[in-house]
């Protein structure tokens, strides 16, 4: 954000603080030069992303406590459910 863009949103959270504006006042305000609408992506290979934290969370062992939390969880269910 840039000087301008902080010194507005103070300006907004000052007046909101202050309980003066309301949200027709706030929409009034706001436009498309103070709207931020989109964000940096650093690496945008999300497919590679997902196979890596996959074989991250089966090298680590955490899928056989997944495993053995759902059939645990399940029996607990079946025992309590009469």
């Amino acid at each position: 954000m840039n000087n301008t863009q902080l010194l507005l949103l103070k300006h907004h959270l000052n007046n909101i603080n202050s309980g003066h504006t309301t949200v027709s006042m706030i929409k009034q305000q706001i436009t498309t030069e103070n709207l931020i609408l989109a964000q940096e992506i650093k690496d945008p290979k999300v497919l590679e992303q997902m196979q890596k934290t996959w074989n991250h969370f089966v090298d680590s062992g955490q899928i056989w406590a997944m495993i053995i939390g759902i059939v645990a969880g399940y029996m607990f269910r079946s025992l309590t459910s009469y």
